[in-house]
């Protein structure tokens, strides 16, 4: 399966961009091809195509299996297991929120509302003459209503077809520009002088000082 220089590219941009955002370089390569590829292709051909070997592409699948980014399809008269993902980027971007939150975002939601709703276990109930536990607590429930503010949100855009999805996007740019009002220009850079450096920059004088009893513009002189 060749690739393009273009090709190449991407993919191994993916992959410099997945160790980034936690995912193994390797499993980021192999979902870049699979969203590349026009068809379902083998793990053979992968290792082919990204000169992986046949136990590390393996693992990578189940990897990708497991955040739901690669699904196993067959074709007729061929037993083998063929692999493809989501060519839509909404799919792709629903698919990997919707993991995070199993993932990251439900324990942490489980742990603060134990803590902050359940009172009844002694052992986890907080000392609320204790002023650590009364400002801790304070935080987590701050915490816990961000958190489930945003699952909220996230749930309500699940719902959302991705033309609907982007539609609304763009329509809540639109209003926060409107609310902004215009972008003002920023001022002319001015430049800052210490009073050192203005000392030193100031042209000396050899004039002698101004006699208080000079006269002013506009003044005769006694």
């Amino acid at each position: 399966m060749p690739l393009s220089p273009l090709q190449e590219r991407f993919i191994l941009h993916w992959g410099e961009m997945g160790s980034r955002w936690g995912v193994n370089r390797t499993v980021a390569q192999i979902h870049a091809l699979l969203f590349l590829s026009e068809r379902a292709i083998t793990a053979d051909e992968i290792c082919e195509t990204l000169n992986l070997a046949r136990s590390n592409v393996s693992t990578s699948l189940k990897e990708l299996q497991g955040w739901n980014l690669a699904r196993v399809s067959h074709v007729l008269g061929d037993r083998r297991d063929h692999f493809e993902t989501y060519k839509d980027v909404w799919d792709i971007f629903r698919a990997v929120v919707q993991e995070r939150r199993r993932r990251e975002i439900e324990p942490t939601l489980s742990m603060l509302r134990t803590a902050v709703l359940d009172g009844d276990n002694a052992a986890v109930a907080p000392d609320q003459n204790d002023p650590r536990d009364r400002r801790t607590l304070e935080r987590m429930r701050e915490v816990l209503e961000f958190m489930e503010t945003g699952t909220s949100w996230i749930d309500e855009m699940n719902r959302l077809d991705p033309k609907t999805l982007i539609k609304l996007l763009k329509m809540g740019a639109r209003i926060q520009q409107f609310v902004r009002g215009p972008v003002q220009p920023l001022p002319p850079a001015q430049s800052v002088m210490f009073e050192d450096e203005a000392d030193n920059d100031a042209p000396a004088r050899d004039e002698p000082a101004q006699d208080a009893t000079e006269s002013r513009p506009g003044e005769r002189s006694p």
